[in-house]
């Protein structure tokens, strides 16, 4: 088996280090590539805060992060049939931009404009609706608004405390009003401005430096202290409890509370909302920070979401009965990752990538019988530690899906303890294997629940992952030679030249077949009936079904054996090349042009990897996080077994359920039926093949619900998902004890 190459990111520039020979001869190509079929991007997991430039009655903006501002219109906004200046309720719908000292005025909805121009000595302190906020030398604030769309009119705020200094300018729920927080005599306070007549009011006065604030035209909350907004002058607001959330927006007569400074382990940020009518409380939404704020027309937008690969901006408004409804109105796109290692087996792409607080893990994505991606990235591992390299790697860790739904890579403790690890069936679980203290080893292949680890020390190893392990454990020791692994035999070189021999890894049966090379393997590998041998400079497939011996090309060093055909990289002209021999015939064609530039020395692992469960090829094609995929076009060898796990229960029930594992060749759906020793079918259960695997679980019951016991047989039928070939069928028995 090839050795794996470490996986720096996606291709970026840098130099390109050859690691294979320049070819003796040159490799048949077509003219141009294959057109991938898909593309998928690594997505990570870290949510992003978003910010919005504006908010208002038909829409808003959002920007995440760093990024480029991005618009939303809402599907059933009903704007204000009227809009203008004269108008303040219409300012709702208002976006405000700022040039030099003018202040441009849209109206989203119906497109009416307006430009208010800010007056020679006069300061521009914020812009809502309608009206502009400006102070003048002296210090004195204004209200501006324009007639007929060109002419300014100053409106002079009044009942602003004399000798007042203003701290902060903000907006909020409001086109009608606009809170300004000032300092005076050492005590701050916070206030609104009317701006349909420039009155002025404090609400809150308190010690707090910077109060947390928000408002919308029934109330004020400043430094947790509420107050309504039509309330007699004179009136006290009423003290809130504080918590360590911060205020987000007032919708209606709910006060938003979200973004806490604390959260305990394994809970998740939640924005809630309080009564400031009755006090109660409830769960608005949970998984939900950042990005929470008040919208002009009085209502609130938030992002929530597990995780980015669903991260949404919900619209919070009145229900009319005192409190909110939510709505769903944006997606937030999930900012790419660097691809550090991918595999393809069973339909599906493994990926492995940065994940939060800088952790790693593995995603998938489920491809279709063509290639084509079906369904979203979904974990398929937990946060993984960083694995250890070796110098020189270039795809680490080196990676192996093994076609049952699982991922099999190498792993180095601080100690030097350099253990196999296994993953994929669930996002919680890792299987370790130590190797007993070998290092400096290297994946040399695999297939369901057998890893083939070959160790620095010049020891060989097959990893037994069996159904239902909580650990690995080592089914064989070996010297180390070129070896492959595929289902439940291990195949190696012979005792003459060109013998390669087949161990039964569970009987311990052997088979030795004279492939016709002219030395003794230098790599081996196993595809279905096909066996991969190579010598350097000569290479060939043999073809166990039909005795067929197969030369294929061996020009450009390390290949990778596959159902019916071999992939090789050619490193000075970036192709990547199909040799098909599946009619006995090698044909070798272009199958993609990959990036010229890249910071790893190719090879399976490194920037492509290809799917010898069903023969789809997957490369990264030089944009950050992304991978192509492409079919092989070879059509695919018929449904069939590789190895099995059946077993007769001691117990049975919900909690611990019959799961016997059947590893085939290439993903199907399934049918399994439970027959009783009186020969009535008392279960019949249908599912798809985890990989290339079927996983079912019985507990015991029967169709109608009830219990059963004794001997049963049982009866799989799989139908290959590809639609190439016949269906499967597999018998056996097993007792319920």
């Amino acid at each position: 088996m090839i050795r794996s190459r470490r996986l720096v990111h996606a291709a970026v520039g840098g130099v390109v280090a050859l690691s294979c020979a320049v070819p003796a001869a040159p490799a048949q190509a077509a003219p141009q590539a294959d057109e991938p079929v898909g593309t998928v991007r690594l997505a990570t997991e870290r949510r992003v805060t978003v910010d919005y430039p504006w908010a208002g009655a038909s829409g808003f903006q959002y920007r995440p992060g760093t990024s480029a501002a991005t618009t939303v219109d809402y599907p059933d906004a009903v704007p204000p049939a009227h809009a203008g200046p004269d108008d303040l309720a219409s300012g709702t719908d208002v976006v405000n931009t700022l040039d030099g000292r003018t202040v441009h005025q849209k109206h989203r909805s119906t497109g009416v404009t307006a430009d208010v121009t800010i007056p020679s000595g006069h300061a521009y302190r914020a812009a809502v609706g309608w009206s502009v906020l400006t102070t003048d030398g002296t210090g004195a604030l204004h209200v501006l608004r324009t007639v007929d769309g060109t002419l300014t009119v100053d409106t002079p705020v009044t009942g602003f405390p004399a000798g007042a200094r203003p701290v902060l300018y903000r907006t909020g729920g409001s086109v009608g009003r606009l809170a300004i927080v000032y300092a005076l005599d050492g005590r701050t306070s916070v206030g609104l401005v009317d701006l349909s007549d420039g009155a002025f009011r404090t609400y809150v006065t308190g010690d707090t430096v910077t109060p947390q604030l928000v408002f919308n035209d029934r109330w004020l909350v400043a430094d947790w202290k509420a107050i309504r907004v039509d309330s007699e002058p004179g009136t006290e607001p009423t003290a809130l409890t504080a918590t360590g959330a911060q205020l987000e927006a007032v919708v209606g007569d709910q006060l938003l509370i979200g973004n806490p400074d604390f959260v305990l382990g394994g809970t998740e940020a939640a924005l809630t909302a309080r009564s400031l009518v009755t006090g109660a409380s409830t769960t608005v939404l949970t998984s939900s920070f950042g990005g929470i704020g008040p919208t002009l027309d009085g209502g609130a937008l938030a992002t929530a979401g597990p995780s980015s690969l669903d991260w949404n901006i919900h619209r919070i408004t009145p229900d009319g009965n005192g409190g909110l409804t939510t709505t769903k109105v944006a997606r937030v796109p999930a900012a790419a990752t660097g691809v550090q290692g991918l595999a393809v087996a069973g339909g599906e792409l493994f990926l492995y990538g940065a994940t939060p607080g800088a952790s790693l893990r593995y995603s998938s994505f489920q491809l279709d019988a063509g290639g084509r991606p079906d369904g979203p990235q979904t974990r398929r591992s937990p946060a993984l530690s960083p694995s250890t390299c070796l110098t020189g790697d270039a795809a680490c860790p080196q990676l192996e899906a093994l076609g049952d739904g699982r991922v099999s890579h190498l792993w180095t403790s601080e100690t030097g303890q350099e253990s196999v690890i296994d993953v994929g069936l669930d996002t919680t679980t890792v299987l370790s294997a130590p190797t007993d203290g070998d290092s400096g080893g290297r994946i040399g292949g695999g297939t369901g629940r057998y890893v083939l680890y070959n160790g620095g020390s010049g020891k060989q190893r097959v990893v037994d992952f069996p159904r239902g392990a909580t650990a690995g454990g080592t089914a064989l020791t070996r010297d180390r030679t070129a070896a492959a692994v595929w289902g439940q035999t291990l195949w190696a070189p012979g005792g003459t030249q060109g013998a390669v021999t087949g161990r039964n890894l569970k009987t311990g049966t052997t088979t030795t077949i004279a492939t016709g090379a002219p030395c003794t393997p230098t790599d081996i590998q196993a595809v279905n009936t096909w066996l991969y041998w190579s010598c350097g400079s000569s290479a060939g497939v043999y073809d166990r079904a039909t005795a067929r011996r197969i030369t294929v090309p061996a020009d450009l060093g390390p290949a990778r054996l596959a159902d019916g055909f071999l992939l090789r990289e050619n490193r000075t002209t970036h192709e990547l090349l199909l040799t098909d021999f599946h009619t006995g015939t090698a044909t070798t064609r272009t199958l993609a042009k990959l990036p010229a530039t890249d910071q790893n020395t190719g090879g399976s692992n490194g920037r492509w990897a290809v799917d010898r469960f069903g023969g789809h090829i997957a490369y990264l094609n030089g944009t950050y996080g992304e991978v192509s995929i492409v079919p092989s076009g070879v059509p695919t060898s018929p449904l069939a077994q590789m190895e099995a796990q059946v077993y007769s229960p001691s117990v049975i029930g919900k909690s611990f359920p019959w799961a016997p594992v059947w590893q085939l060749n290439k993903p199907s759906t399934w049918t399994l039926t439970l027959t009783n020793a009186f020969g009535k079918i008392v279960r019949t259960l249908t599912g798809s093949s985890t990989g290339a695997a079927v996983r079912p679980a019985w507990d015991g019951t029967t169709d109608n619900g009830g219990g059963t016991s004794g001997t049963h047989t049982w009866k799989l039928t799989a139908h290959p998902r590809d639609g190439q070939g016949p269906d499967l069928t597999l018998s056996g028995s097993m007792t319920l004890g």
